[in-house]
This record gives structure tokens, sequence and C-alpha cells, in this order.
């Protein structure tokens, strides 16, 4: 593999899980019919929203800002929508993001919002919603087409014209793309901005900002404005420019951390006996940690 090829997650996941001792792997979504939305306004007059599966910070739920360890208790488990102003504090602990390329400190790498609201005021689109939308992270996929619903129904109370969807995790981005399938059947025009391509072009999409950059960074190189900026204007112009689904465009922003980093990502081949058995046991805490919330 060389820096300029994707991770192919499924496969990696799949060994992962397997070598953590839990049996068969998950079965990725996969659908046949792409829906496809072209968008009904020149994007310079486009109203634009932004869908997330970060977590807004919740008291009580302990550590949950940069670095910090993967935290069941931050989970949410429901569709929300909530202010963009003042710009919320949003964090991604409660999910499988790459915790050992990336920190998890610049929260514009993964939420677009400052990037998205400079290109409204350079009127390159219509305007930024006045909400942004998150949607949890469900491994069960007819919860995430309930949750997807849920969305659209947002997206049309705010007169939304097109949605960047912006996922952290592996099972993150089979979600957003998912919840891409519902909004465009609903005339809403969608691009994801991921770094998973192949969970993203599994489940399959209208059209897909694809960054190789480790998980936790679909919306730009961290502490990086220029980079951010330049990512969300490519996705955005991908609503407008893309003619058919399917549509996967690579960003040509290059990562600035390690080279190699894609070795790392879940890889039982560099884990020892006593590495995994300790991965075991964080997985089954944090479930432990979700479930309790989820029951609350």
């Amino acid at each position: 593999m060389t820096a300029d090829q994707p991770l192919a997650y499924i496969p990696r996941i799949r060994a992962y899980y397997q070598a953590l001792g839990y049996g068969a792997p998950y079965e990725w979504a996969a659908y046949d019919t792409v829906p496809f939305s072209p968008l009904v306004k020149p994007l310079g007059a486009a109203r634009i929203g932004i869908v997330t599966t970060a977590a807004p910070f919740k008291a009580g739920a302990g550590e949950q800002g940069a670095g910090a360890p993967y935290n069941g208790a931050a989970k949410y488990f429901e569709p929300f929508a909530a202010p963009v102003n003042p710009e919320p504090v949003l964090g991604i602990s409660h999910i499988a993001y790459d915790r050992v390329h990336t920190s998890a400190a610049d929260q514009r790498s993964y939420f677009p919002l400052q990037a998205m609201q400079k290109l409204a005021a350079a009127g390159y689109i219509g305007a930024v919603a006045e909400r942004f939308y998150g949607l949890p992270t469900n491994r069960s996929q007819s919860r995430t087409r309930e949750d997807a619903a849920k969305l659209v129904a947002f997206a049309k109370d705010d007169a939304l014209d097109g949605v960047v969807l912006v996922p952290n995790c592996p099972v993150c981005h089979q979600s957003v793309s998912i919840a891409a399938h519902a909004l465009e059947a609903a005339g809403i025009s969608t691009v994801v901005m991921g770094c998973a391509r192949d969970i993203v072009e599994r489940v399959g999409v209208p059209r897909l900002l694809f960054s190789n950059f480790p998980l936790g960074n679909a919306a730009g190189l961290p502490d990086d404005p220029k980079a951010q900026l330049e990512t969300a204007r490519l996705a955005v112009t991908m609503l407008e420019e893309a003619a058919a689904p399917r549509t996967t465009m690579q960003s040509p922003v290059l990562w600035s951390g390690a080279p190699d980093w894609q070795k790392d990502y879940s890889n039982p081949d560099l884990l020892s006996s006593e590495e995994i058995a300790a991965k075991r046991a964080e997985f089954d805490r944090v479930k432990a940690q979700a479930k309790a919330v989820k029951a609350q």
C-alpha cells in the first residue's frame, strides 16, 4: 500500500474484531440503486446544511476533549438539530476515530462550519443553515434509516437545498451514506466528506469527496484553515457539478502527518496477545457504558 492509496477499512476491521474474538464479521450495507437529486438552485444561491456524527459535550460523562479515550458515556442515540451560533463545541470521544495519528484537538477538521460560513460570506454558496444536525452512529441499519427520516424532516423544516455529511468513524461512514439516500430521495442534494472510501462506495452515495486522511479529519487538515476551506469548497462544488450518482472525487490535499499512518489503524498484526486482550476489555467496557446511557 502506498500513501496515495486508500486504506481498505472493511477487511482491516473484520480482521481486527475477529482477532478480538467477536465471531461472525459485521455485514456492511450495500445498495444496488442510489437516488440522485441535482441541485435545484445555482450553488451561489443554495442553502446548505451540515450533518455530523460528532457529539455535543455532555456534563458528567467523563473525558471528551482532545485525546480523550474511547468514551461510550458520551454517545447519543437520537438525531438532533441545534443552532450553529455560537459555534458549538463538539467532540468525537464516543467513536472509533484514529487516536494514534489524530488528537481531535481542532474540531474544524471534523466539523466544517467555519469553512462553510466563509464560503457563504464570499458568495460561493448562498447560505449556511442556522442549525446543524447530529446523526447517531448505529450498527443497526434499520435504525439508521429511521434516524435518516428524522434528518429529512429537519432539512425540510429548514428549507435546505443541499447537505454535507461528515462522518468520523467506520460505522459513521455507513450511517451518513444511508442518510444521504433518504435526503436525495426527498429531493435534497448531498455530498459525503469522508475518509473511509471503501465503506461509502460499498453503500453507494450520490457524491463523495474522499480525503485520504486518518479518520477524524474528513473536513480537512487539523490546524490548517486554508486546507479546511479548500476541502469544504471541493465538497460543495460537487453538489453542482456531479452529473450522476456514485461520483467520487479524491481531494488533492495531502496528509501532513506521518506518511505511513495507514498501517496502524486497528491492525491486529501489530498487537501482542496481551494488547489484544486489553483492546477486547476496552471495547467491552465502552459497549457497557453505551448500553447504560441508552437505557436512561
